[in-house]
């Protein structure tokens, strides 16, 4: 079976690499590629969509796909909580898959960080991107904040918010856990989890040279959507890790 994949944001970073892949499976055919001057309309007849773009865009995108029955994978960043819990009232029989970030290393220290909050009371994460990446936190870092959390109330801890919330230096908190985003020229994607305890500190470091670490889990990704139903989010569901 081929799979039609059309690439809505296919000019950035992640669209360009999508286009790599698609061109680089046996499996995989391209439908069309989108761009800030292409009409939506254009993913007509895709199995799936594939969206890389920004928050505003990925939401029409996602509302563009379910109404047309549309399989979408989003790539977007920005995509909180309460914006998945939109999508799932809404997806009924269609699809929508929402991954944060396609790094398997990166999926792997999420777990571990989720897994490691149950015995540490004070964690807080360092995000670092390219100077390029406009949104921040990184969805990757909510992602993971959000992870720890629900991890921590399945062990029956509480997971307070920081002493000294409200002051700006101290990082957005999500979930209870505090987020420092750095933008820098040099880098490609790095992030590190401290977690805190009685005279020690873990830390938990992923960090990413090129796009050229998302390939694997774009292409396990768009394998898994053209069949997937209802709400997904995040490679480690696609993955089962």
């Amino acid at each position: 079976m081929t799979i039609k994949v059309a690439v809505v944001g296919a000019s950035g970073r992640m669209g360009k690499l999508a286009l790599d892949i698609i061109h680089g499976a046996p499996d995989l055919e391209l439908h069309a590629a989108l761009d800030s001057k292409s009409e939506l309309s254009q993913v007509l007849g895709a199995d799936v969509i594939f969206d890389a773009t920004k928050l505003e865009i990925s939401k029409q995108v996602v509302d563009f796909a379910i109404a047309n029955s549309i399989k979408v994978l989003v790539a977007t960043s920005g995509w909180s909580q309460g914006l998945l819990t939109e999508v799932s009232a809404k997806v009924g029989a269609g699809a929508v898959v929402v991954i944060p970030n396609f790094s398997i290393g990166s999926t792997l220290a999420t777990k571990f960080a989720a897994e490691a909050a149950k015995y540490f009371d004070s964690i807080e994460i360092i995000e670092t991107h390219h100077a390029g990446k406009i949104d921040s936190p990184s969805g990757t870092a909510v992602r993971t904040a959000e992870l720890i959390s629900e991890s921590r109330k399945a062990a029956g801890k509480d997971q307070p918010l920081i002493p000294g919330v409200g002051q700006q230096a101290r990082g957005e908190v999500v979930a209870g856990v505090p987020i420092h985003s750095l933008r820098l020229d040099g880098v490609s994607a790095k992030q590190e989890v401290n977690l805190g305890g009685k005279d020690e500190v873990l830390s938990i470091s992923h960090s990413t040279g090129s796009v050229q670490a998302y390939a694997l889990g774009i292409l396990h990704s768009i394998r898994f959507t053209a069949t997937a139903n209802g709400l997904t989010v995040g490679l480690n569901k696609i993955l089962g890790i």
